[in-house]
């Protein structure tokens, strides 16, 4: 994510923010510029000094302190473009909810953001049947499951519990379990039906990630039964994700989303990596660029250095590791072609030889094999 300032006074601002503490001036988020700006009164509307020439209002559910973006003064919909896909909200009356509601819509924002900055499409239900949509719901009375069907991403409000969040993440043995997390990965569902589902580009995805016509109901039964293969670290960014070749795929543009929205942050704080040790070189990076705007191989050369810099921090506060992953040469070449996918920079010729363009790209990364592999 990039880093905001207030237009007014030039603090420095998270994107969650509503106000800024320097200068006061109320803030909001414009996605049409992709920035937070500060705003000033204008007859019961707010002229943004991002975009003066604009009328704005805040979204509806800003009543409810969950969302800062802005809708245009003259859009008939009543949320913002984050908000508008909302199906299902929980129950506010109930005590919890409502801060368990605040911490989804979160995680959810900072996702559109990603979707709208990588230019994906985001049509709602209403829009089209085949739109996307939210269900956040709490297991009480019923069981809520969190997943994907035909468009529309169920969370159970659990997940915004961090004790019940982490319960569940011992109990199933992940090393990483986050609500941001869970939304990259549901919504990769979303886009490979939208991407993926019935077209040619099918052949070339199931060349990496695997049949997809398997039984998805038997292939979770085996992996909980039986655990993933002795070499799933080899193959996999995770070991859920050699299930089933959809919830590899999941996993994958999980990562990239991961990857690239953190370098985002790393260049707009100017991070640079030097090493003070003999192999030094080899773990050193500039982010200097814009990880929407260069190849997989600038990606993941930058991605390596600047992991295992904040696992030694986390490490030094005695907490886990950031990035507790190791990207084997199989999964850069996944993450490669999730990178074309978004970026459409597929084509009939790169889809009859997939891995022949991005030889370089895992030749020139073995180091990442022999970096020093985080603790699980």
């Amino acid at each position: 994510m990039k880093l905001f300032e207030c237009q007014h006074c030039g603090q420095p601002l998270y994107f969650e923010n509503t106000r800024c503490e320097s200068c006061g001036h109320k803030l909001g988020y414009l996605p049409s510029r992709g920035t937070v700006t500060a705003l000033e009164d204008d007859n019961g509307l707010w002229r943004a000094l991002a975009e003066p020439e604009g009328r704005y209002r805040y979204c509806a559910n800003a009543a409810h302190e969950v969302c800062n973006w802005l809708v245009a003064a003259d859009d008939p919909d009543e949320f913002c473009a984050a908000c508008r896909h909302n199906r299902t909200i929980p129950d506010l009356s109930v005590p919890g909810n409502l801060l368990n509601w605040r911490k989804i819509e979160v995680a959810k924002h900072r996702l559109f953001y990603s979707l709208l900055r990588l230019k994906l499409p985001v049509v709602t239900k209403a829009e089209d049947p085949d739109g996307l949509a939210f269900d956040f719901k709490s297991a009480a009375g019923e069981p809520v499951m969190t997943g994907h069907a035909n468009g529309l991403i169920t969370l159970n409000l659990s997940e915004a519990n961090d004790a019940e969040r982490e319960r569940a993440r011992h109990a199933l043995g992940e090393p990483y379990r986050t609500l941001l997390g869970h939304f990259r990965h549901e919504i990769a569902h979303y886009y490979w039906d939208q991407l993926i589902k019935d077209k040619p580009i099918i052949t070339e995805c199931r060349e990496l990630f695997g049949d997809d016509t398997i039984d998805y109901g038997e292939a979770l039964k085996r992996h909980y039964e039986n655990g993933p293969p002795p070499d799933w670290n080899e193959r996999f960014v995770t070991a859920y994700a050699s299930s089933h070749p959809w919830e590899d795929f999941a996993e994958t543009w999980a990562h990239y989303f991961h990857m690239v929205d953190t370098l985002e942050t790393a260049k707009a704080f100017g991070l640079r990596v030097r090493p003070r040790v003999t192999m030094g070189a080899e773990l050193a990076t500039a982010v200097d660029f814009d990880p929407h705007g260069v190849d997989m191989e600038r990606i993941v050369d930058a991605w390596l250095p600047l992991t295992f810099a904040v696992n030694s921090i986390n490490r030094s506060m005695g907490v886990p590791d950031l990035y507790p992953f190791v990207l084997a040469p199989a999964v850069i070449v996944k993450l490669a072609f999730i990178h074309k996918l978004i970026h459409g920079a597929h084509n009939e010729a790169a889809a009859a030889s997939p891995e022949a363009p991005l030889r370089a790209v895992v030749a020139g990364l073995k180091r990442a094999v022999a970096a020093p592999e985080p603790s699980q």
